[in-house]
């Protein structure tokens, strides 16, 4: 609490009065503060001191409009005072009034430029701008009158962190803590620092100490525990997966919402995370406004945003779908807010998009404006809730429809993405009441693909792999993240039956492959017997998949990319469809290649039709033969036919938009048709 001594004095009784307000309000206890600061002000309506800190005291009691209203009003009576202007800047950026707010703490600085807390809240405002370079100034020159201040330092390494270079964030958030050991938040954001430089095991020991020190510490538990299973530590798995499972049934902001995906494979809890989280972090901003009233025409002005137009996953999915949208029907524009790469994905993007845009230097509530300004009628969310995403676009409104694809397999739990793109195995219909948009149904699967991907000639040699020439090879090439103790164990017992074969697994870091080993051992299987691949390029990795015999998928997460990296290369995969979206994207790609053997729904079937494909090479080579042929005939791996599909599918949404109808649940038809779908057979919420 800041304060000046009012210039005028006040009357013997008024002044004793004041004294006491000031006693309660240093003692915590605002609102019997303010109470006698309302008396003196009664009176002295002009007294600044009352004034100034009847407002802080509002901002204590979560009173921001009327904390702001005193403030100004102290201001207009004496501007001269600089922690006015402070407090009123934080009240501001409270408020997410961020220019206001920085134009506050820059007179505070003016009046008095030793002012460390000034100096560090400007670096917040600025941050909040997205005008990082200058934010890590601020909170330099905070460090400059007060170096001791672990709240700058803490502050300085969110901007490193911003700034993508970790290392040097770890440093300040290690001052931080030399500083002050019971920072919560510096121990939090020390872990996505050692996150970031994939040091995962102390991550996930600094996530523990933060929640030790704070134990209700938002959506951190989540974390913690995906950083765990990064590195395969499965230690109180059980115990952890039953806490994470209470607490979202429970309503606790207690894990982000992609963290759930791999553990629980529940539609209904998926969204229970995913609304508490959006609620918490990305409530709808209206500041911008209502939509105009829409107009029927063409083309219909579509834009995708996404931080991964770059080689990248998702990208390799969806390039040629955007190539081959027609310029008739479709002008297609690209936000782009994730690291600049000149590479051949982004150079085939610049060709595909009528526009291209990055926005990484815009707040969301800019990018909204932009979007708006340039008559986007319909906004794709290729990110939804993983690394690198901005939800916070669509909260602010880019587009008067806005969807999810692609790149989050579930519901984002929010009332402004109005459409949900998938299909029916992905989501059955009777489970679209666990989605709280409207759900788009495309024929045969969702999931867009890229026929242009090359593929090698030249087969790799297992020797060059370090496989072993004759042994049957067991394949995943998953995130290590989606296996779990189960699908592990369930794996040990075919490498048992199967004799001689081996598990060929993607290497996502060594403490990992560490741990799968010791696992192994612990079944009474040799650790050697797991080989472990290293990241490669993309080409090289759809190539090596020839060298392996059967993809084993994980659950109740599937391989979703993967799993069509290795049905591209011809690579037989074998998945459980489970519950939820992430765990029936496998069985989508397959039903659509007419590979409905590869599906089976329980753990003993699947590792009866492994083990039967395993020790009977004529059905498996037949197998290969029939994906090696569907393959180049499916539609799945034609991102022409998909491009189709999709301007169906958003020259529906903007028919329904400039109709004034609300958004509907959609069946798109192969042929072009379009069903509306009605609204029984949805699972209760």
């Amino acid at each position: 609490m800041s304060r000046k001594t009012s210039k005028g004095a006040l009357p013997p009784a008024l002044q004793a009065r004041y004294r006491e307000a000031v006693a309660l309000h240093q003692s915590g206890q605002p609102a019997r503060a303010s109470a006698l600061y309302a008396e003196v002000l009664a009176v002295r309506p002009r007294h600044f001191d009352s004034l100034h800190l009847r407002g802080v005291a509002a901002l204590q009691l979560g009173d921001t409009e009327r904390g702001i209203q005193w403030l100004q009003a102290a201001i207009k009576i004496d501007g001269g005072v600089a922690p006015a202007h402070f407090n009123l800047g934080n009240a501001l950026l409270a408020a997410g009034q961020l220019e206001p707010a920085l134009a506050c703490f820059d007179r505070a600085v003016a009046l008095k430029p030793d002012y460390a807390q000034a100096w560090s809240n400007r670096g917040n405002a600025l941050l909040d701008l997205r005008r990082v370079a200058e934010a890590l100034d601020s909170y330099d020159r905070a460090l400059g009158c007060k170096s001791d201040y672990a709240d700058a330092w803490y502050n300085r390494g969110n901007a490193l962190l911003d700034l993508g270079r970790p290392a040097d964030a770890l440093a300040s958030f290690d001052r931080a803590l030399a500083l002050d050991a019971r920072h919560s938040q510096a121990w939090c954001n020390r872990g996505k620092a050692l996150a970031d430089l994939q040091a995962l095991v102390p991550a996930a020991e600094s996530y523990q100490r933060a929640l030790e020190l704070r134990p209700g510490y938002p959506f951190l538990f989540g974390t913690w525990l995906h950083t765990r299973m990064k590195v395969c530590d499965w230690s109180g798995l059980a115990a952890d997966t039953a806490r994470l499972q209470q607490g979202i049934a429970a309503g606790e902001a207690i894990s982000p919402p992609f963290p759930v995906l791999a553990l629980l494979d529940s539609p209904m809890l998926q969204r229970q995370a995913a609304a508490r989280y959006a609620q918490a972090r990305y409530p709808r901003v209206s500041a911008l406004g209502a939509f105009p009233a829409a107009a029927a025409g063409e083309p219909i002005k579509v834009a995708y945003y996404s931080a991964d137009f770059r080689e990248h996953a998702t990208t390799h999915l969806l390039l040629e779908t955007l190539e081959s949208h027609s310029e008739a029907r479709i002008q297609c524009y690209g936000f782009g807010f994730g690291p600049v790469a000149e590479d051949a994905a982004s150079a085939r993007l610049a060709a595909a998009f009528h526009r291209f845009i990055d926005v990484n230097a815009m707040t969301d509530q800019q990018v909204a404006a932009l979007s708006r300004e340039l008559g986007i009628d319909i906004a794709v969310d290729l990110k939804g809730y993983t690394r690198d995403s901005r939800p916070g676009l669509f909260a602010a409104g880019c587009a008067p429809v806005q969807v999810s694809y692609l790149g989050y397999p579930g519901t984002m739990a929010t009332d402004y993405h109005d459409y949900l793109i998938a299909d029916e195995i992905v989501v059955p219909p009777a489970q679209r009441g666990h989605y709280s948009e409207q759900l788009v149904y495309l024929p045969g699967c969702y999931q867009a693909n890229d026929s242009r991907r090359p593929l090698a000639v030249e087969p790799v040699s297992r020797a060059a792999l370090g496989l072993p020439e004759r042994a049957f090879v067991f394949c995943c090439f998953n995130n290590s993240y989606k296996i779990l103790p189960e699908t592990f164990a369930c794996w040990m017992r075919l490498l048992q039956s199967v004799e001689g074969s081996v598990l060929w697994l993607l290497e996502d870091s060594k403490e990992a492959s560490m741990r799968l080993r010791e696992a192994a051992l612990g079944h009474g299987i040799e650790p050697q017997r797991l080989v472990f691949a290293p990241r490669v390029a993309a080409a090289e990795h759809l190539a090596r998949h020839r060298a392996a015999d059967l993809f084993l998928d994980t659950w109740p997460c599937n391989a979703h990319t993967t799993a069509s990296d290795a049905l591209w290369a011809g690579l037989p995969l074998l998945t459980v469809m489970e519950e939820s979206f992430a765990g029936r994207v496998a069985a989508s790609l397959l039903h659509a290649l007419g590979l409905p053997e590869l599906i089976v729904t329980t753990e003993h079937a699947y590792e009866q039709r492994a083990r039967s494909l395993a020790t009977d090479p004529a059905a498996l080579a037949s197998l290969r033969e029939r994906l090696a042929e569907q393959r180049l005939s499916s539609p799945l791996f034609d991102g022409r036919a998909m491009a189709r599909n999709l301007e169906t599918a958003y020259a529906a949404m903007h028919q329904r938009r400039c109709a004034g109808l609300p958004p509907a649940a959609l069946a798109i038809a192969a042929d072009g048709g379009v069903r509306l779908l009605d609204a029984k057979d949805v699972a209760d919420e």
